[in-house]
């Protein structure tokens, strides 16, 4: 039990920590990100590329709780209730800003792609290094 909470913690830091290291990618590669944040007026190249920000950030948050407590099978089901909770209100904050496509492709793949993140970092075939490179 006790890796369990850890392993949600550190879930929860990574995706945090990661989302906001590529945030600020975004900004800086992507022209035209920046002033369109404020007022959430992305363009499609915009949203598609928040999109796949919040793929991999959950991928990898699913592979640092993959790290931390390997055989946990709730670890990751309960950062992936915990994110939804966090960003449902948040998603019907903004629903005008985007399209509904936006809105069910981030909350409808957050959860799996977290227990798919876990999953593959806790395989066996995986190597220690290959999880570390993830997490780190």
């Amino acid at each position: 039990m006790k890796r369990t909470v850890i392993g949600c913690i550190v879930g929860l830091v990574t995706w945090v920590i990661v989302v906001s290291l590529i945030d600020r990618g975004l900004r800086a590669l992507l022209a035209g990100y920046a002033a369109a944040e404020p007022a959430l007026a992305f363009t499609l190249q915009m949203m598609a590329a928040r999109l796949g920000m919040a793929a991999v950030t959950s991928l990898i948050a699913g592979a640092a709780i993959g790290a931390v407590a390997p055989t946990s099978k709730l670890a990751p089901s309960i950062l992936g209730v915990v994110l939804l909770c966090l960003f449902i209100p948040m998603h019907v904050k903004v629903w005008h800003a985007f399209p509904v496509w936006y809105h069910l492709t981030f909350l409808l793949t957050l959860a799996p792609l977290i227990l798919l993140g876990a999953h593959l970092s806790s395989r066996k075939g995986l190597s220690g290094n290959a999880v570390r490179a993830l997490t780190s």
